[in-house]
């Protein structure tokens, strides 16, 4: 492992309280005007999911580094991007990318990516939040996309119960059932047109986080939410996490298995 350049100063004191789930996925040194914004709304961020390189990469980034410690410093929880495979993926694997956001970034916790939504998957998931437990992770984000099989809410902080572009949102019905016990709900919504009341939708379905953004297509995760700065095309940086699919960013539901 490389050497650590971004020592962890701890998690925040308390569990965050903001309303704003932010996974941006474009490099700062490409995009400082919108890592300046982000910063600016401290006080409104749940979290801010870090993802140098669809992952932690295979070496510190500085650029990265030096982001998380302003927003560490703001107060700002952060978290580690790492893709699950739906449970396919061996845990050891996502726990080393773990390890190395906790020594390079110093995060406070993990957004586990491609998270399955079925029973037969469930002690998985209960091996590796405990995993993600004994790193430091003192918020783990759960990012199912669809409501899961009610045994995953007591391993998440947070359970992302929805993800997909605002024309199927709006067809979601409102307060789908009783918040599950131990978790608190998100939406992550894309293609949001910009006069859209898209934290009114997520209050009347039930989502106490949501994150709603612009960007439509395969990278829908380059561009902020609304009213936190431009809004620009997306970057197609080097080694930053703007694909599709596995591994890349929060995108490509899998069906419940």
């Amino acid at each position: 492992m490389n050497t650590p350049i971004n020592t962890p100063t701890g998690p925040p004191t308390s569990t965050p309280t903001g309303t704003l789930l932010v996974p941006y996925y474009e490099h700062p040194s490409v995009r400082p005007a919108e890592w300046a914004a982000i910063l600016a709304a401290a006080p409104r961020l749940y979290a801010v999911v870090l993802n140098p390189a669809s992952g932690p990469g295979d070496r510190p980034d500085a650029a990265f580094a030096q982001t998380a410690a302003r927003l560490r410093t703001a107060g700002v929880t952060l978290l580690g991007y790492a893709d699950t495979g739906y449970g396919a993926r061996p845990y050891e694997d996502v726990e080393d990318e773990l390890r190395r956001y906790r020594a390079w970034y110093g995060t406070h916790g993990a957004f586990l990516d491609q998270a399955a939504s079925g029973a037969g998957e469930a002690r998985h998931y209960e091996r590796l939040t405990t995993a993600a437990r004994s790193l430091g992770c003192v918020t783990l984000v759960l990012n199912h996309g669809t409501r899961p099989h009610p045994a995953y809410a007591p391993l998440a902080d947070l359970q992302v119960t929805f993800e997909g572009p605002w024309s199927a949102y709006l067809r979601t019905p409102a307060r789908p059932g009783p918040r599950p016990a131990g978790a608190r709900v998100c939406h992550l919504v894309y293609g949001v047109p910009p006069d859209a009341d898209a934290a009114g939708a997520a209050r009347a379905r039930g989502a106490a986080v949501h994150c709603a953004v612009p960007g439509t297509g395969a990278h829908p995760w380059g561009t902020l939410p609304h009213g936190l700065g431009p809004r620009v095309p997306p970057a197609r940086s080097p080694g930053t996490g703007t694909g599709t699919g596995i591994g890349t960013e929060p995108s490509g539901r899998a069906p419940a298995r």
